[in-house]
């Protein structure tokens, strides 16, 4: 059987690829060239210092619905912002579906259709529709949770968890299919490991490319999200707040915030590579 590939296929492969390079990096390259354009008939980075000099709170102040006036956050303050919501949001995705995913594989099989459906949901509802049902549920009595600095804190981390379930859910689910897990776990119990054990020292170390993978994704969320983050914190201190703020009073700056966090969003998946990289090789041990 002849397997050599055709000019004329080869070449259709190239142009496919050719082009879809070229439809996500030429809307880059163009905005590139525009954040540039601040000083008229020079190509300058005006635009970026102005985004990164601004000092915290300088800028006009801002009235919110409560009646309260708050100086709207800058750059580093709003990314330091969804830094820390997707750093509580991979921990607390981690701590729920971790242990969920791997009980369901081991003792509850019959129910892994059931959580496929469940975990498919943020895609059948819109988002808008999910935020307004977590607020309208979780901001009256009897939780109430917007009524705290740490409740409202809580409340984000909780529904960006849902809003990534779709995509943790099936990057923890592909990693369990990719090891033994009863074959761990019967190994761990017979050496005396509890179940919190089994979990953190045998199973958590097998799906960290997995995990780290969810994480990704988790954070890509937390630092573009709006719609949420919104109605929880007005005052506009989140990244994702913080560039629809820009673009609604600046021209040049929301092209280099545009360019900024693209170059940050790489920039942490060069380092997850790294990473998963360096621990391809499952591990576990019981100690």
């Amino acid at each position: 059987m002849n397997t050599r590939t055709s000019p004329v296929s080869r070449f259709i492969s190239w142009a496919i690829l050719a082009l879809c390079v070229a439809y996500l990096t030429v809307p880059l390259i163009t905005q590139f060239d525009y954040s540039l354009r601040m000083r008229r008939n020079t190509l300058s980075f005006d635009a970026y210092s102005k985004v990164l000099a601004i000092p915290e709170g300088s800028v006009e102040l801002r009235q919110t619905t409560r009646g309260v006036t708050l100086k709207m956050p800058r750059f580093y303050s709003s990314l330091a912002f969804s830094v820390l919501a997707g750093v509580l949001t991979i921990a607390f995705s981690t701590l729920v579906i971790v242990p969920t995913t791997y009980w369901v594989h081991l003792r509850l099989p019959r129910l892994k259709p059931v959580l496929e459906f469940i975990s498919v949901l943020p895609f059948a509802i819109p988002g808008i529709v999910l935020t307004l049902g977590l607020l309208r549920t979780y901001s009256a009595p009897p939780f109430a949770l917007t009524n705290t600095e740490a409740g409202t804190m809580l409340m984000l981390v909780g529904g960006y968890t849902v809003f990534v379930l779709p995509y943790t859910f099936r990057s923890i689910d592909a990693g369990l299919r990719a090891i033994d897990i009863r074959t761990l776990t019967d190994a761990a119990r017979s050496l005396g490991a509890n179940w919190a054990t089994v979990i953190w020292r045998v199973i958590l170390p097998n799906l960290r490319v997995a995990v780290i993978s969810a994480s990704l994704i988790t954070f890509a969320v937390a630092i573009g999200e709006y719609a949420l983050v919104n109605f929880l914190f007005p005052d506009e201190r989140s990244f994702g707040s913080y560039l629809a703020a820009m673009g609604r009073n600046k021209i040049y700056e929301p092209a280099a915030l545009t360019i900024i966090s693209y170059l940050l969003t790489w920039g942490l998946v060069l380092l997850i590579q790294r990473i998963a990289r360096g621990t391809s090789q499952p591990s576990a041990s019981i100690r």
